[in-house]
């Protein structure tokens, strides 16, 4: 079983030729944004754990709450397992966050074997975690284990970018995207890189006053 990822920037732009060779629609994306980083991070408990406390809040706030997490040293399985649910309310975790980072800790994750399993593999094993859902486990794959092959059909920012890019009358369903962008395999890290920073740069040109 070869595990497929992108290992660099360089990595990255050979991913791209390929998907626009397979999608010319991608080149005019690419002329624009160019090749769009990696942001990838290390991965691990910490990382999983900012994810959830960041659920459903705005990048500030989650921001600050972390920020107390990290000066009370609560950011470890052990911290998490030994500490009593009023001290991390105390920080600023709701019931239900507090209820997800503590089934983090307690499912033990081996981050390690985790570069090993395939993506659904990883999917399943994340998603057994209270509060992980298949995005944030797709998440993971990309920014942390640099899988290559990854396209969150959910995320919102991906539907409206490819209904522009694929010229398409509305916003496709979370099926409709998936069968559009099967033939992209497995380029699709690469397509979600240029979809995004497509509708950030879509986002920036609305903004401009007129």
């Amino acid at each position: 079983m070869t595990i497929q990822t992108i290992k660099d920037q360089d990595d990255l732009e050979q991913h791209i030729n390929a998907l626009t060779a397979i999608e010319p629609k991608f080149a005019p994306v690419y002329e624009q944004v160019g090749v769009p980083s990696l942001r990838r991070n290390t991965g691990g408990f910490e990382q999983l754990m900012r994810a959830i406390v960041g659920q459903q809040l705005s990048v500030a706030a989650a921001a600050s709450i972390w920020q107390r997490l990290q000066n009370a040293g609560l950011t470890s399985p052990q911290a998490i397992i030994e500490v009593s649910d009023e001290h991390l309310r105390t920080q600023g975790l709701s019931k239900q966050k507090l209820r997800y980072v503590r089934s983090l800790a307690a499912h033990d994750i081996d981050f390690m074997t985790l570069e090993t399993m395939t993506d659904e593999q990883v999917i399943k094993e994340l998603t057994a975690v209270t509060g992980i859902g298949r995005w944030t486990a797709e998440m993971y794959l990309l920014f942390s284990l640099g899988r290559a092959d990854v396209l969150a059909v959910d995320d919102l920012a991906l539907k409206v970018a490819a209904m522009n890019v694929l010229r398409l009358d509305e916003r496709p369903t979370p099926k409709q995207l998936y069968l559009l962008t099967e033939q992209w395999s497995p380029h699709r890290s690469a397509a979600s890189l240029l979809l995004w920073a497509y509708y950030g740069l879509q986002r920036n040109k609305v903004a401009v006053p007129v």
